[in-house]
């Protein structure tokens, strides 16, 4: 059955990502001042939330990214999650900060965290924009959290439904029909 959408409520304006960004970054900043960490973002959500944040960070840093996918144009996780992009920094010894657009089922971010543990860098630990514990399967950590979302379908700063809305600057709930 085909979905019909509707419309598009805000739930997160852009004036608060950025004041929320200011914050996280200001934390991390602290964190990893005399440090290089590697920031990995999860593709694809997760590239306007890293472009953002390392614009901020003003602290000397690398940047990958690694592509995952669960959703495959869906509105809910099918609960396998397929590698799509492999890392390519070498990141053995190395601080490593993964930047992360939602964090929901837990599923995805404990996958990537299984893949970059098994490449023995010093540290790893998670920046994650949005949090949606309410549909959490499995217990991740999230040292630097942005904001706590409802059990709402969101899109927007990089997020996306089958590949639309990733381009508004505000995060929004998608409503049916």
């Amino acid at each position: 059955m085909e979905r019909c959408l509707s419309k598009l409520n805000t739930l997160i304006t852009s004036e608060q990502i950025e004041t929320k960004i200011a914050e996280l970054a200001a934390r991390i900043r602290e964190d990893y001042h005399d440090r290089n960490p590697v920031l990995v973002g999860v593709l694809k959500g997760s590239f306007v939330f890293l472009a953002d944040i390392v614009r901020v960070l003003d602290i000397p840093l690398g940047i990958d990214f690694i592509g995952v996918s669960s959703y495959r144009g869906r509105m809910e996780s099918s609960g396998e999650i397929e590698l799509i992009q492999a890392l390519r920094t070498p990141i053995a010894g190395r601080d490593v900060l993964v930047i992360e657009d939602i964090v929901d089922t837990g599923l995805s971010l404990n996958y990537v965290l299984n893949v970059l543990r098994q490449k023995t860098p010093a540290s790893v630990k998670v920046c994650a924009l949005l949090d949606k514990p309410s549909k959490r399967k499995i217990t991740v950590p999230i040292d630097y959290s942005g904001f706590t979302v409802p059990d709402k379908f969101v899109v927007g700063y990089g997020l996306d439904f089958d590949e639309q809305y990733r381009y508004l600057s505000h995060i929004c709930y998608l409503e049916e029909k």
